[in-house]
């Protein structure tokens, strides 16, 4: 699994003009699930990103956590991501999952995520949908989940 996470100072998913996710300050994040993705990567991934320390401390230094911080997570499915770019000029998305396996691994994603940190919400699996977000510093990360 890969995910870009974002430090936000607000994040909101709509579908069809309907806001079906929103954020205060915390962390949006975009979910690619590839063809070997498994649930303990999905485990492991959203352990990485609870516990990432890119909010600023005291001394304004990156040392605290989403749940340090008590901030919210705003979890997007994102299969583009899985794409492979290294040739030519139009993205391959033969490393992507399958849709059927794309749509289980992330709602075993997101049913963890919200028994783990309650303030999570979520995009539309398979939906045409717009992101906004402000992005805090900018900081923006990429994570892999290895297991």
């Amino acid at each position: 699994m890969l995910t870009i996470i974002q430090r936000v100072t607000q994040a909101q998913v709509t579908v069809n003009n309907i806001t079906v996710g929103s954020i205060n300050q915390g962390i949006m994040t975009l979910v690619a699930i590839e063809k070997d993705d498994t649930e303990k990567q999905a485990e492991r991934l959203l352990e990485r990103i609870l516990n990432y320390r890119i909010f600023a401390d005291e001394d304004d230094k990156m040392n605290l956590s989403l749940r340090d911080i008590n901030g919210g997570l705003l979890i997007i499915p994102q299969f583009t991501l899985a794409a492979n770019t290294q040739s030519g000029n139009r993205p391959s998305f033969s490393t992507a999952a399958s849709p059927e396996k794309g749509l289980a691994l992330f709602n075993y994603f997101s049913e963890l995520a919200s028994q783990t940190y309650p303030r999570t919400e979520f995009g539309q699996f398979g939906a045409d949908m717009q992101v906004s977000l402000t992005n805090d510093g900018p900081v923006t990360f990429t994570l892999r989940a290895s297991v």
